[in-house]
């Protein structure tokens, strides 16, 4: 349960997958009704792999899913419905129109709204009438969003779910999962490598390499903790506070500071001067934080 006493929209508990030289986990992780979960990584660290067990598109090797309180049972109907799943597979009818593909969906899900898969089409821009072998990548990645948004579910699985649309499509997409949030109980779990489309979104970001979680962090206090740091300071080598990354050229330093109160305050015990600081971006953020996995734990 939540802290207000609702059900976690996501509670995954010991989650273990194995395959031939790979292992996702064991790792907790949840998610609260109203929220978003960025889940940060390269390609292979185990993203997709988490979101297929979610979805019960794999069967894990260990370990409980909860979507909504309840154990996940991907052949009820009423699972299917609390889950939109967009993943690297449609899953479509290829000689089908997209708007018969959208219709044959209607028949699966009993809070389907044809009203609001055709608004949701017609403000992406995608065409109803075209077969589904004749789209371009964005367009498919459009009808896959427009597929699992068309019954309302109450947690969204996003893997890379904006991957070959444009800077525009992508903005009103982002729009309408805004939209998606407003009433409190719905929540989304979305992974991609646009990190400057996700840190809009995100209220945490969860960093995964190598099957393994690094660390959990809000976007907002990463944000206000992490500064690149130039400072002038003639001592020889030392250890400066809350560091992640260190270059020196002479007296002339540049720091990356995962803890920057505590960075300056150690720079001002040591007599550094000239000293700036200047703000990062998410994605800068998240770069440091796959690049050196300890500083996640400590940021």
């Amino acid at each position: 349960m939540s802290n207000g006493g609702i059900p976690l929209a996501l509670r995954i508990s010991g989650l273990t997958k194995s395959f031939p030289g790979f292992q996702l986990g064991p790792f907790d992780l949840d998610l609260e009704p109203g929220r978003v979960l960025g889940f940060v990584g390269p390609n292979g660290a185990g993203k997709t792999t988490t979101f297929n067990c979610v979805a019960g598109l794999l069967r894990p090797d260990a370990g409980d899913i909860e979507l909504l309180g309840r154990p996940s049972t991907p052949g009820d109907a009423r699972w299917r419905d609390d889950l939109g799943h967009v993943g690297e597979v449609g899953g479509f009818y290829a000689d089908w129109t997209t708007g018969r593909n959208l219709d044959l969906l209607a028949s699966f899900h009993a809070a389907w709204s044809r009203r609001r898969a055709i608004d949701l089409a017609e403000r992406f821009g995608l065409p109803l009438d075209r077969k589904v072998k004749d789209l371009s990548k964005g367009n498919q990645a459009k009808l896959a969003l427009v597929a699992v948004l068309g019954h309302d579910p109450r947690l969204l699985l996003l893997d890379e779910p904006t991957a070959g649309l444009d800077p525009v499509v992508r903005s009103e997409v982002l729009e309408v999962l805004w939209e998606v949030l407003a009433d409190g109980e719905h929540a989304i779990f979305y992974s991609t490598h646009i990190i400057s489309d996700i840190s809009r979104l995100a209220d945490e970001l969860v960093f995964i390499h190598d099957g393994r979680l690094l660390g959990r962090h809000a976007t907002t206090e990463m944000a206000e903790s992490w500064r690149r740091i130039t400072f002038r300071l003639a001592v020889g080598e030392t250890r400066i506070a809350g560091v992640a990354e260190h270059r020196r050229v002479r007296d002339e330093h540049q720091v990356v500071s995962f803890a920057q109160a505590e960075t300056l305050r150690h720079l001002g015990e040591l007599g550094a001067d000239r000293i700036e600081h200047s703000p990062m971006t998410i994605e800068e953020i998240a770069v440091m934080i796959l690049k050196g996995g300890s500083h996640a734990q400590t940021a």
